[in-house]
């Protein structure tokens, strides 16, 4: 998924980077915040970060000659927010592109749009939805990471077509999305479930830190406006 060095023309290389950097800096307070008020967050912050590192290191090859992995992204958006799942991202997008040569720098903000912006942000939207409509926590998280990688690999493809509309932007669209498909359906089913099983264990372990996350319990304390900017 991640774009690599150099491949993107700096036009859009800019533009991802003024689109992400508001987001990151976000995600730096709201980090600041939520440890502030509940230092014991702290392990399982680092725990979201090192999940989405490995998963998203696992670099599979595709039958298309391209390659697919696994994003991890769901984890941190659905425990701390979308905005702290952007920082986890870039922190995990930069040791990538300098130790592993997987995306780069010049791509990385275009790589923080999709893999820790748009992905945690449709992971975040819907496990409060099923939580909503009172299906359960471990379904929630499932579809979440489901979506949340899906929706990655979504966002590249357009970011891929719109730099490269040939011979157009929907069939240079659809050519990306085939590409990623080969891979990334399955895995993106197998990786919802290994988030199911490291969230239920969180779950066991900390109930009162997913508690005070607002991740798991009663709805009625997310359902105003503050709350809710206060999660994101």
């Amino acid at each position: 998924m991640h774009i690599m060095e150099g491949f993107l023309p700096w036009q859009w290389c800019l533009f991802w980077y003024l689109i992400a950097i508001p987001v990151v800096v976000y995600g730096i307070t709201r980090i600041k915040k939520i440890t502030d008020k509940n230092p014991e967050t702290k392990p399982l912050l680092a725990v979201s970060g090192a999940f989405m590192f490995v998963l998203s290191s696992l670099k599979l090859p595709s039958v298309t000659g391209s390659c697919s992995h696994p994003t991890g992204n769901g984890l941190g958006a659905v425990l701390f927010g979308p905005a702290v799942a952007s920082v986890l991202a870039t922190i995990v997008l930069i040791f990538q592109a300098i130790l592993l040569a997987h995306g780069g720098i010049t791509t990385l903000g275009a790589n923080i749009f999709s893999m820790g912006i748009v992905g945690p942000v449709a992971a975040w939207l819907v496990y409060k939805g099923i939580k909503k409509i009172g299906w359960g926590s471990s379904i929630g998280i499932f579809f979440a990471a489901l979506l949340g990688d899906w929706l990655t690999y979504v966002t590249t493809a357009t970011q891929l077509s719109l730099a490269f509309p040939i011979p157009t932007f929907g069939e240079a669209f659809i050519k990306f999305m085939v590409i990623f498909a080969y891979t990334q359906v399955p895995l993106a089913i197998v990786e919802g479930l290994l988030t199911v099983v490291i969230f239920e264990y969180i779950m066991q372990l900390r109930p009162d830190i997913l508690r005070k996350l607002r991740v798991i319990g009663s709805e009625k304390a997310q359902d105003s406006p503050e709350k809710v900017l206060e999660v994101v």
